[in-house]
């Protein structure tokens, strides 16, 4: 096996190169040696002094070696101007471009390795690009967000400043309404904040060990009221068994929180709210199930982008469009998934968590 690799390496090949041009210069020399004794005679051969005669020879070695020796790399020149040529235009912005590998040995492994650098810097830069897309797009839609409540307040303020209305009933329905935006002002800016903050590298999240039957219990008692006030029946599927997992709670609340919340907007009135809890294996699986009116989009992964905001909600002017990509975000943070699902008139949340990776890192950060 060690000898089969050794053939394939650069020192070999060259070694092999070395012998094959000394051998093709010594019957190049003894053929020379010949041809004079017998187009001339020995009497020739002799006349010449010792130097000029081992000139010749030396001269005819060398050439002969290097002519031959040449010959036999040429190949591995060529290839190794191509591997130049090829980080050359690398170097000057050809990202992905890939070298053609050809043989086993060091040359093949460095067209190889250069190959793999390219595509990483090529990935490495489609990443930054998507991100100054991300981040243009950002400000594209917070300006738009932010813009139509302020410009509403702004309105109304105007309207009470300069006394334009008709009665106390007026007066109050324009505070009413201005105060109404202020808070959703304050509900795009927060949310925003926490996005970004949770967007950053260096959050970190507060484990503590949690039975997830319980606390799904917790929630979904403090939910009761608003689930019956929206004629929302719960149907529970809750193992009697306890499932405990490594979490940050108050990060994780606060995705069961989004997921009610939607759940509660968008579900048909009156009708079943479906939220099960399941062990798989080393998967703990959330699904929380609404009936909708209308089909949702074909591709529901948007539902999971920043600014993204349903129909019905953008008509009735709820909702910031980041709460499922918050939702998104820390569910990642924790190493687990989250996806939408429709089928038949339902629309079925699911949040995986690797029960075994969380509790992991739960001792470690203990």
């Amino acid at each position: 096996m060690r000898s089969h690799k050794f053939k394939n390496t650069l020192i070999f090949k060259l070694l092999i190169a070395i012998a094959v041009s000394f051998l093709v210069s010594m019957a190049v020399l003894v053929s020379f040696s010949w041809l004079i004794i017998l187009f001339f005679n020995i009497h020739y051969v002799s006349e010449l002094s010792i130097v000029t005669y081992n000139i010749i020879e030396l001269t005819l070695f060398s050439f002969s070696f290097l002519v031959t020796f040449y010959l036999m790399i040429r190949k591995k020149l060529l290839y190794l101007k191509m591997i130049t040529d090829s980080v050359n235009d690398i170097a000057a912005g050809k990202l992905g471009l890939t070298i053609e590998l050809a043989g086993k040995d060091e040359l093949s492994q460095l067209a190889q390795n250069i190959n793999g650098m390219s595509k990483e810097l090529a990935n490495k830069f489609d990443y930054e690009r998507q991100l100054e897309m991300a981040k243009n797009e950002l400000i594209t839609n917070v300006s738009h967000d932010l813009r139509s409540p302020l410009t509403s307040i702004i309105g109304y303020l105007d309207l009470l400043r300069k006394g334009n209305y008709s009665d106390q009933k007026q007066l109050n329905d324009y505070l009413d309404t201005s105060y109404l935006k202020s808070k959703r002002l304050e509900s795009l800016i927060n949310e925003l904040f926490e996005y970004t903050r949770l967007s950053s590298p260096d959050v970190k999240l507060d484990y503590s060990e949690v039975g997830m039957t319980g606390l799904l219990e917790q929630l979904i008692g403090e939910y009761i009221p608003i689930f019956e006030r929206e004629k929302l029946t719960i149907v529970k599927a809750l193992p009697n068994e306890e499932i405990h997992i490594a979490m940050d709670v108050e990060k994780m609340v606060r995705v069961y929180e989004n997921l009610f919340m939607n759940a509660i907007k968008y579900s048909l009135k009156p009708s079943d709210i479906h939220i099960s809890l399941d062990r798989l294996d080393s998967l703990v699986i959330l699904k929380i199930s609404n009936q909708v009116e209308n089909p949702p989009l074909e591709d529901l992964n948007k539902l999971f982008e920043r600014f993204f905001v349903g129909d019905k909600a953008r008509k009735n002017n709820q909702g910031t469009g980041l709460g499922l990509a918050i939702s998104k975000r820390i569910v990642e943070l924790h190493g687990g998934t989250i996806q939408g699902e429709y089928k038949e008139g339902w629309l079925t949340f699911m949040v995986e968590h690797q029960l075994n990776s969380c509790l992991r890192d739960f001792t470690r950060l203990s």
